[in-house]
């Protein structure tokens, strides 16, 4: 372990820091792995100890986001995503028949009519608001069309979306009352949002459709079915996790292009590159900047040993950074192929949604690359989202000379 100096954790939370908190993730990765509390949390940076952690089975993710965010909300949906094997396994398993490559890549010409609708709309005021104009809409629209939801619900999905967004929020750096704040907010956009699905989920039931919500309900495996509580969780997942996370994820690409134009002239020529610049977006400036894991059984980190029992904080973003990884890791470099990093986790909960998650973003990069003629960022205009784990600008003004996308 180091010995070096290191910035607390708390610094992360620092409004000032939320612009650039990469020097900060560094001096924690450097110093990385360490303990605080006598053993009972531990902090890991590096992209070689996060990747064995995500992968050792010793690794629990039942309860890890319940100790880092604090107070968590009254009653808890079991989503796979915060379940162990066996229970992880059976629900990803009938998850997985609903969600498949398939159903993803059928949804491409979809996607491209979406974008292409969005950015057609911005183009007689010169100007592009990113986030509230493409990259929020565009996933809302993808992941409530999937699920069936019908179009005049998309806004009230958006809103569960946005208050559910706080429960991967870390609760370090807020006082007890925030935390609390937070905590019974995301709880009334849950209650609503199970409410609402009860009834469609009866409704598929009766009525089947051609959606992803039927393909849950009808999903079998051994005989085995998803309850309805699990059916409402998975939900919940797929809303945030497949909504909040490709926000930012669209939204931290091409900011990362207008602030390097030599990469964007580069995407132009070669709109192949789109995926390519995704996964170097994934790993310089990651959506989701850290996840946890709980220790049952003593379990090695880097050089330390977690204590049974341990919250382990992995800081995702500072692995994508890790020098000992990526030669001149905070240079932005399309061409990188940068397809071990860790923004999707890794092991048993590696992200269901990567693939819609990616395939969306490199359809936006593609059409803003091909289409907008000498985009120009408002430096002014750009502020961040407040919240330190779903990382990505809450506003972010693009102008240009015109549109060239039919």
């Amino acid at each position: 372990m180091s010995t070096m100096q290191r910035p607390a954790l708390t610094d992360l939370a620092d409004p000032a820091t939320l612009p650039d908190p990469y020097p900060v993730l560094a001096g924690l990765r450097e110093a990385s792995p360490f303990a605080e509390r006598d053993g009972a949390f531990v902090v890991a940076g590096k992209h070689a100890d996060i990747a064995a952690v995500l992968r050792h089975p010793n690794a629990s993710s039942e309860r890890s986001n319940a100790q880092l965010a604090g107070p968590r909300r009254r009653s808890e949906r079991p989503s796979f995503l915060s379940l162990d094997p066996p229970d992880h396994t059976r629900l990803r398993r009938l998850v997985s028949k609903a969600f498949t490559p398939r159903r993803i890549a059928q949804l491409e010409p979809r996607i491209r009519e979406i974008t292409a609708g969005l950015l057609n709309g911005a183009a007689a005021a010169g100007q592009l608001e990113l986030v509230s104009q493409l990259a929020y809409p565009l996933p809302v629209r993808i992941i409530s069309e999937m699920l069936g939801v019908p179009v005049e619900d998309h806004p009230r999905f958006a809103g569960w979306s946005a208050r559910l967004a706080h429960s991967l929020q870390p609760g370090f750096g807020l006082n007890p009352e925030e935390v609390i704040s937070r905590a019974e907010a995301a709880q009334a956009a849950s209650d609503e949002f199970a409410e609402y699905f009860r009834e469609l989920i009866a409704a598929r039931r009766s009525h089947p459709a051609n959606d992803l919500l039927t393909a849950m309900v009808q999903a079998e495996d051994n005989g085995e079915m998803l309850t309805e509580d699990e059916l409402i969780a998975t939900c919940v997942l797929l809303l945030v996790a497949g909504h909040e996370t490709t926000v930012g994820l669209i939204s931290n690409a091409v900011l990362a292009l207008l602030r390097h134009p030599d990469q964007l002239a580069l995407l132009r020529a070669d709109p192949a590159l789109a995926a390519r610049a995704v996964e170097e977006t994934l790993r310089y400036d990651a959506p989701v900047q850290m996840t946890a894991r709980v220790a049952k059984g003593a379990m090695p980190v880097g050089d330390l040993t977690a204590r049974d029992d341990a919250l382990v904080l992995l800081l995702l973003a500072a692995a994508g950074r890790d020098p000992a990884v990526y030669p001149d890791p905070d240079r932005f470099d399309i061409r990188r192929g940068a397809a071990s990093h860790l923004a999707f986790a890794a092991g048993p909960h590696f992200c269901l949604g990567a693939p819609l998650a990616r395939l969306e973003a490199t359809v936006v990069l593609e059409a803003f690359a091909t289409g907008m003629i000498e985009p120009e960022l408002d430096e002014a205009s750009l502020t961040y989202k407040p919240n330190l784990n779903l990382r990505g600008p809450e506003q972010l003004v693009v102008r240009f000379g015109g549109f060239a996308l039919g």
